[in-house]
């Protein structure tokens, strides 16, 4: 009796508990469907919801793991699943659906060496799986398109490196690694909105990603936001004290805002040789920093003009315009510099009214690099003030097209009426087709179109009505003066005074003598 209580009593025990387990199992296939069900709706957290019920009520169900995992991979919780898919393959080794999603998590998160190891396994376990051999070629090519972007890093083909980056996160969307490492390519590249949009994404997700943080900065930084910058690379730098590029970037950045205050401040005070010392130091820190450059090289031109080297000017206005073609302000000091000097510091400029500056290009009459310039201005900015700096431009381009009859005759914008009259005199006997009758045939015609440019130029330059018309860059045809009829013989008998005032008289061929009344 005793035994036989005994025994009761044990199975009194054991029959509840396999009861219990069965009931327990049903429960979670239950659920597994329901799971199953809300999958192929697409409702994924509910799938994910019964999929947990089922793995509490049956820990050791290796699908039930696999499920979950498929489920947030879809929710592109790769980290998440990753842990799910390794417990299913740990529970069942064989479980070939297990390690294409463990490979696949991995490939996703960027560990493209995992990833192969989990599709190899696969293979081993089914050699003919087609998803297997396609994942297992993917896996490779994002191994190789890393080792591509490492090398083009370093020779800095960054249009390449992003064109491997978007390559391999076809395959691996949620490598943080990858993106950052696009995101930084993106920046060197000048494409600061992207580079930003994808470290915001990352630090999103993880404010603590000094990564992240570091290509924030970068593109600050790049965009001439230095002081910003420095503070997004201290904060990389708290996060990883180890950082190297950030660690760069940031010294870097302290540099520049240095040199350049300093630059800025011995040009305020009228210490130009300083200042240009200066700015030439601030060069040669980061050659990467195209927007900060283009103000130094700017800066410098400035300084340049107040030296009075315009040619030196002028080449570092073209310098900044190489760099940041939309940088208005260099185009304008380029093309003309204002007689009072830029404020700096505010990275403001004030500009007198045409007449009252002085001019880069203009001043070394190259008017259709200035026409150029100002076009380019007031077509990204239409003000009154750039309308009228591009219309004197142009009227000065259209006055160089002309003859310099201030050239022909030797004398300057200034001369007066008497150096006019002496000029003539001088050029008109010079140029006399008389004087040159013994020459050849050639000569001959050269000098008798002198003579006639010395004729035009006298009868533009004494008459102060078609001077001013002329020095306006207004057509003299409109007085109804055609200059192609234009007789130069009359013009000179009238200065002499006619017959008797003045002559050539010949003593033999290609001998003058003058005779005066």
């Amino acid at each position: 009796m005793a035994a036989a209580a005994e025994c009761d009593v044990v199975m009194a025990a054991t029959e509840p508990e396999l009861l219990d387990d069965e009931e327990a199992k049903r429960e979670a296939e239950s659920f597994k469907e329901q799971g199953n069900a809300y999958y192929a709706k697409k409702d994924y957290n509910e799938a994910y919801n019964y999929y947990t019920k089922a793995i509490d009520k049956c820990p050791k169900n290796a699908s039930y793991y696999g499920n979950r995992a498929a489920t947030l991979m879809m929710l592109g919780r790769f980290r998440e699943a990753l842990g799910d898919a390794q417990q299913s393959v740990r529970l069942d080794d064989s479980f070939v659906r297990g390690h294409l999603r463990e490979g696949k998590c991995h490939l996703s998160l960027g560990n493209a060496m995992a990833a192969c190891r989990s599709f190899q396994r696969a293979l081993e376990l089914d050699h003919k799986n087609a998803q297997a051999q396609q994942e297992f070629k993917n896996a490779n090519a994002v191994i190789e398109y890393e080792k591509i972007a490492e090398t083009d890093f370093e020779k800095r083909d960054f249009r390449k490196v992003v064109f491997c980056m978007d390559r391999a996160l076809e395959f691996a969307p949620a490598c943080h690694r990858f993106k950052i490492l696009k995101a930084e390519c993106l920046a060197m590249l000048g494409r600061y909105p992207e580079a930003q949009s994808v470290a915001s994404d990352i630090l999103r997700m993880d404010s603590t990603n000094a990564d992240a943080l570091y290509v924030r900065g970068l593109c600050l930084y790049y965009e001439d936001c230095i002081e910003k910058a420095v503070q997004f690379f201290v904060q990389a730098l708290r996060m990883a004290p180890d950082h190297e590029k950030a660690c760069v970037a940031c010294r870097n950045a302290k540099a520049l805002k240095a040199k350049k205050e300093d630059g800025n401040k011995a040009f305020k005070e009228g210490n130009y040789k300083l200042a240009y010392e200066l700015y030439t130091e601030a060069l040669r820190i980061d050659p990467n920093n195209i927007k900060t450059n283009a103000k130094l090289y700017c800066n410098r031109g400035t300084v340049n003009s107040k030296l009075r080297k315009l040619d030196d000017a002028i080449e570092d206005c073209t310098n900044a315009v190489k760099l940041d073609d939309t940088y208005i302000k260099a185009y304008l000091r380029r093309a003309q510099w204002p007689v009072l000097e830029p404020v700096i510091l505010s990275g403001k400029c004030h500009f007198t009214s045409v007449e009252e500056t002085l001019k880069s290009y203009m001043d070394t009459e190259q008017y259709e690099e200035a026409v150029r310039d100002y076009e380019k201005v007031y077509q990204t900015e239409k003000t009154k003030e750039h309308k009228q700096l591009l219309k004197n431009a142009q009227m000065e381009l259209k006055k160089s097209k002309r003859k310099d009859y201030y050239k022909i005759l030797g004398v300057d914008k200034n001369a007066s009426e008497d150096e006019i009259k002496k000029a003539y005199r001088k050029r008109a006997l010079m140029h006399h087709p008389d004087r040159h009758s013994g020459a050849s045939a050639e000569v001959q015609k050269e000098e008798e179109k002198k003579f006639k440019e010395v004729g035009e130029a006298f009868t533009i330059l004494s008459d102060p009505k078609k001077k001013t018309r002329y020095d306006s860059g207004q057509d003299l045809d409109e007085e109804g003066m055609n200059m192609g009829d234009f007789d130069a013989n009359n013009i000179f008998k009238a200065f002499f005074g006619g017959p008797g005032g003045f002559s050539f008289e010949a003593s033999g061929p290609g001998n003058f003598f003058f005779q005066f009344g």
